[in-house]
């Protein structure tokens, strides 16, 4: 009855690396891989060492792939710090807080097809990014197009990068995937609770508990859908890997006493939406939405153990030597 877009089985593999200058408390550079949206693994400089943020990529590579990441990310870390220095001197930039940030990626799409990109920003506006059709690099501003120059000189950084998107990104996509099987594509249903702090107040629409994190929460007038004096709050993780996500409707306490309101749950861990009628003010179910949430905050899931089996390990740019022949430094 009711789908979205966030829904999709669309799997994706994400890598997201910020670099700032010196003087701040806080990593001068760090390196955070996503899987589906969710962080798998992290490296910054202040620990200066790369490490699974998941059960599933633990229990599936070995230390060896954590050295060979960290001293990956180690030489990187050089090669951004000196892109900030590069880009403060081109924007005649002396001191101050400035970043550089590089986000690139792959997706595999529920109907075979996928997806690639590499950009960078500097100072949160775009830098440059990669053009996967025509191979060749985009400049948003005029300082960029040195380094645009500089990349396209042999073409052989944007042919690089397109056989990693196109292959090897999607291939790792895929045993990651295969590695998180029971994690990532389990249905766990919602629990909804309804509940109104008192007479005049909204009244709230609770659905936590839920997995994956694509969920539609609607509301209900006499059994028509409602779409005026509502209000969707963001989705938000809990410890345990599962989500949450309330609905907020405004509505006169009169309005309330002579129609029926219902809020309506759509997940695929559902058979069939679920359809909650709004009751009078009940404290206990205040309570019992207070306890989920608290539940949600402070639980973890125990997962499965899985024998690591050595299957090898992310490369993403390869050496210091490859990673100039890559086209990361400005």
């Amino acid at each position: 009855m009711f789908t979205t877009a966030t829904l999709s089985a669309t799997h994706s593999l994400q890598y997201i690396i910020t670099a700032v200058t010196p003087g701040i408390n806080s990593p001068e550079y760090i390196e955070v891989g996503l899987l589906d949206g969710e962080p798998f693994v992290y490296y910054d400089s202040k620990i200066k060492k790369m490490i699974p943020k998941t059960e599933w990529i633990k229990n599936n590579e070995d230390e060896d792939c954590w050295d060979a990441e960290t001293q990956t990310n180690q030489a990187t870390q050089e090669i951004f710090k000196a892109n900030i220095a590069t880009a403060m001197s081109r924007f005649n930039q002396t001191e101050g807080v400035h970043t550089v940030q590089a986000m690139y990626g792959c997706e595999l799409h529920d109907d075979g097809t996928t997806t690639g990109y590499r950009q960078e920003g500097y100072d949160g506006e775009d830098f440059i990014s990669l053009d996967l059709n025509t191979l060749t690099w985009t400049a948003a501003n005029d300082k960029a197009v040195i380094t645009k120059n500089k990349w396209e000189a042999t073409g052989t950084n944007a042919h690089q990068w397109k056989g990693y998107l196109e292959n090897t990104c999607i291939e790792w996509l895929q045993k990651y995937v295969s590695y998180s099987r029971d994690t990532l594509e389990r249905k766990d249903p919602p629990e909804v609770t309804l509940f109104q702090k008192d007479s005049s107040s909204p009244v709230v629409c609770h659905a936590t508990g839920f997995f994956p994190k694509g969920v539609a929460i609607f509301w209900q007038k006499n059994g028509e859908d409602l779409r005026e004096n509502v209000e969707l709050t963001e989705t938000l993780p809990n410890q345990d890997g599962t989500y949450q996500k309330r609905s907020i409707l405004t509505v006169s306490p009169e309005d309330l006493n002579k129609n029926k309101y219902s809020c309506v749950v759509h997940h695929s861990g559902l058979e069939k939406d679920l359809v909650l009628a709004f009751q009078p003010v009940n404290v206990g179910a205040i309570l019992a939405v207070l306890l989920l949430v608290l539940v949600g905050c402070a639980a973890f899931l125990i997962w499965r153990k899985k024998k690591k089996n050595g299957k090898g390990c992310r490369r993403q740019m390869g050496s210091p030597n490859e990673q100039l022949q890559w086209g990361l430094v400005y």
